[in-house]
């Protein structure tokens, strides 16, 4: 018997010596079980907050800033705009993060900690910075950094002695909607409208910048009046009242609409609709920024590169330390910018959610393989897939309706969306459209549009440094330049520092890129049989061809402006011949041709 208990005692000591050897090989392999990730519980923003909590954002250029503020201020809401992001902002996001994130990462939540900062400096505790600010971004996941940026905020926040600083996503349901009570950043009609206004205004005012600043007569003049023209359209945003059917309904109706909310809350929706997008108001304010803006004179005989800007999103949009001040220092060189609008980026996501929804459909179908009379599960197979396509087409019509809308009521000289089918037939021989991450095939598909459609002389990617999908595309890219030979491409990998290096990289193709321009122009100039004093002469008498948003049509394999404008011009001289028999009076002989 004692024998036995022996042996008992003498098992169970050996089997907790092997559980305790195993336990600790297994923390020396790192095959411990850790304990699981759980997001930790953010306080919510609640409705009664709004009156006294200030939402903070930025990231994009001043004009989608000023009018998108100007929506949430006329949804009650207090907002403001954080600064550009600069070198110092940079330096404080290394500081309080993570290594090895993107600048864009570093860039924002140093900019973020900065004026938190700054905001304890003008005399604000902690505490109240926690309860009358919170942090309004974008948040996503995928194989980029960009998935991480959620979880990088609040690391630096809370290293910087922020712990506990609301950080709302506009992809995340628990940051907008308050875990009880009502959200206090509520997404209604109204609030919907003005940001799609305010996002595709953003994007045209900006383009009519970039086309118009290369041009004017007047230094200066083009910042001025669209600063004007910038907080006219931001007052109409602000101050723009609300549709409601209650208030404008004949007496005899307000009792129905007042005791059928269905009845009420549909004539709000497709009336709040009809006044945002076709309202008098909104109307009169395009109007008035179109006729503000058209007063600035233009010369388009000078001979500038059409640089096109690609790259990563938060690269090729902001306008600060964060891409170098590149379109500053483009512009200061001599060149001609083509910036990349934000509703091409909405345009590809609409797009390739299409895209995956056809391509996942053989494994997401509900039937597998139905028999030919089998009907019921033939047309559930069919009708399922369809019901998203159309759902998706929709709202790829209705986006491009709107944004080519907004293009027409301001001039109709910007450039129009790109469509997304023929950006990924292009990049297809040189990148896979289903590669995710960053824009995936954009930046190829554009070098090789604006290229063979002879849109730009140049195009230049802007990234962050060490990004990864933009790594994938430029390593592509060496196939695409040995393909297309006129093609001048460059790459600028951005950070916080190597913005000489970088200047000088880009003068150096900006080079051949003025070369290029040049002859493109001298070519189009002789085919016309004039000189450029007798086409300036005929510009002097013109004074609409000074305006600008005076139409130049545009021409096949010509991607200057003055080449086009000489063109133009000198069709308009051959039609007109009071100009040409008023010419030869005066001893300047014209002669007639084709201008082509």
């Amino acid at each position: 018997m004692a024998t036995n208990l022996l042996q008992i005692e003498t098992e169970s000591e050996i089997k907790k010596r092997l559980e305790t050897e195993r336990a600790r090989l297994r923390k020396i392999a790192g095959l411990e079980r850790p304990d699981h990730f759980h997001r930790p519980v953010e306080r919510a923003f609640t409705a009664d907050e709004r009156s006294r909590v200030t939402i903070l954002f930025g990231g994009f250029t001043w004009k989608h800033e000023d009018l998108i503020r100007a929506v949430f201020q006329g949804c009650g809401y207090r907002c403001e705009k954080l600064p550009v992001p600069d070198v110092p902002a940079f330096q404080k996001g290394k500081e309080f993060g993570n290594n090895g994130q993107c600048n864009p990462t570093y860039f924002t939540v140093g900019n973020l900690v900065q004026y938190l900062q700054f905001l304890e400096k003008e005399g604000l505790s902690r505490r109240q910075i926690l309860d009358k600010y919170v942090f309004f971004t974008a948040g996503s996941c995928g194989p980029c950094r960009f998935g991480m940026y959620e979880a990088e905020y609040r690391f630096a926040l809370k290293s910087a002695g922020f712990d506990g600083f609301r950080v709302l996503l506009f992809k995340d349901s628990d940051g907008i909607k308050a875990a009880s009570g009502e959200p206090g950043l509520k997404f209604t009609v109204d609030f919907g409208f003005g940001m799609l206004n305010a996002m595709h205004l953003g994007d045209v005012i900006n383009d009519l910048i970039y086309q118009i600043r290369p041009f004017e007569v007047n230094q200066g003049e083009t910042d001025r009046v669209f600063r004007e023209t910038v907080d006219g359209l931001c007052d109409d945003l602000r101050n723009r009242k609300p549709f409601e059917i209650e208030a404008i309904a004949p007496d005899w109706a307000k009792p129905k609409f007042k005791n059928n909310k269905i009845l009420r809350n549909t004539f709000n929706v497709f009336g709040k609709w009809h006044e945002h997008m076709w309202g008098k108001d909104y109307v009169d304010a395009l109007w008035t920024a179109r006729e503000r803006m058209n007063f600035i004179e233009v010369d388009r005989l000078r001979v500038k590169p059409v640089v096109k800007i690609t790259g990563e999103f938060w690269a090729q949009i902001t306008e600060g330390d964060g891409n170098f001040h590149m379109f500053e220092f483009l512009e200061r060189e001599g060149a001609q910018v083509v910036v990349e609008p934000i509703a091409t980026w909405v345009a590809y996501l609409m797009y390739q959610a299409k895209a995956h929804a056809k391509a996942k459909w053989p494994v997401n179908r509900p039937y597998r393989n139905p028999e030919w009379y089998e009907f019921k599960k033939q047309f559930a197979n069919y009708i399922g897939l369809r019901k998203k396509l159309w759902g998706i087409g929709a709202g790829q019509c209705m986006w491009n309706f709107f944004y080519h809308r907004t293009i027409r009521q301001l001039g109709g000289i910007t450039h129009h969306l790109v469509p997304q089918t023929e950006l990924a037939e292009l990049a297809h021989p040189f990148y896979n459209q289903f590669a995710r991450g960053g824009e995936g095939h954009l930046e190829v598909g554009k070098n090789v549009y604006y290229t063979i459609h002879k849109l730009c002389h140049m195009v230049l990617a802007l990234k962050p440094f060490g990004c990864m999908p933009s790594s994938q595309s430029d390593g592509v890219q060496s196939a695409v330049i040995n393909k297309f030979k006129d093609m001048i491409f460059l790459p600028i990998e951005t950070s916080g520092e190597g913005e000489v290096n970088a200047h000088s990289r880009v003068q150096m193709a900006l080079g051949e890129a003025k070369v290029k321009a040049k002859t493109e122009f001298e070519q189009c100039l002789k085919s016309t049989g004039k000189s450029l004093q007798e086409i300036r002469a005929y510009v002097e008498e013109h004074p609409e061809l000074k305006r600008p948003f005076y139409r130049v049509p545009h021409r096949d394999g010509v991607a200057g402006t003055a080449a086009q404008f000489v063109l133009h011009v000198n069709e308009r001289i051959n039609r007109d011949t009071r100009f040409w028999r008023r010419s030869r009076v005066h001893g300047v002989a014209i002669p007639a041709s084709s201008g082509d």
